[in-house]
């Protein structure tokens, strides 16, 4: 029910709310200022400006909050648990939990996190991908994200909790299926992709300057053995890899394949 105040509260109209409730009541004979606040009757064009108006504003701030929470949540099921803080009342600051996966339950108590930042107006905002465990032992990957107010003050916290244990298995298929021969680690046994002329005239021009020399000017056994570790090395299968050499090392097509035998 909505009330006008008197008295001495001007720019009425007001609404009386219980902070527990949140619900219009009707006026008590004295106000407990640790559990009452004097809101303003909108629909009677109060306006009010001081701490109800910061309460509404916080409130506000929080309820936004808390829908990204829950939209998180419902975005990854059975894998990252998200919960809502509402650091104004430590004692019973589980505002939402979605997807929960610690057990904790709506009106739980704030965590070591929300107890820092609410001590701390200068502790970070966010505290990024850091270790953490579930009730039951399994690892979880969080990720913390302080809420301030327009005054900077820290009214809540909206934090992510992966369930690591659930990617583990994955993680290790994944290893295991890109895992490779550990005796080849680093040089490849083949090439998944046609070699060009380019190639073939660095790895001729290669082989020549290991004996310091040019393609042409090698003698017939070295050209001989190039020709046939060339020919080892799969460069034959190249497009037009015999007159390329042949060129290279000025002899004749026919000349190479003879030194292949």
């Amino acid at each position: 029910m909505r009330h006008r105040a008197t008295g001495p509260h001007p720019g009425g109209p007001y609404v009386y709310r219980d902070r527990c409730a949140g619900q219009p009541v009707e006026p008590p004979l004295s106000l407990n200022i640790q559990c009452w606040t004097i809101s303003p009757d909108r629909s009677e064009g109060g306006t009010l400006t001081g701490q109800g108006a910061v309460d509404d504003a916080d409130e506000h701030l929080i309820a936004e909050a808390e829908k990204i929470a829950v939209a998180l949540g419902r975005m990854f099921p059975g894998l990252c648990e998200v919960v809502l803080h509402d650091l104004r009342d430590p004692r019973h600051a589980v505002r939402a939990i979605e997807n929960n996966l610690s057990g904790r339950q709506v009106g739980d108590s704030a965590t070591e996190l929300g107890l820092a930042r609410i001590a701390d107006p200068r502790y970070p905002s966010v505290v990024q991908n850091y270790p953490n465990r579930f009730p039951d032992g399994r690892p979880a990957k969080s990720t913390s994200i302080g809420i301030r107010n327009s005054a900077g003050e820290y009214v809540a916290a909206l934090c992510l909790n992966l369930d690591v244990s659930v990617l583990s298995p994955v993680t290790l298929a994944l290893a295991n299926l890109v895992a490779t021969d550990t005796e080849h680690p680093e040089q490849p046994l083949e090439t998944l992709r046609d070699r060009t002329v380019r190639e073939l005239r660095q790895a001729v021009e290669e082989s020549a300057a290991e004996r310091a020399t040019t393609p042409r000017s090698l003698s017939r056994e070295d050209k001989k053995a190039l020709v046939r570790q060339l020919h080892q090395d799969g460069w034959f299968d190249s497009r037009d890899a015999a007159r390329t050499i042949a060129d290279l090392l000025g002899v004749s097509r026919a000349t190479v394949y003879n030194y292949t035998k």
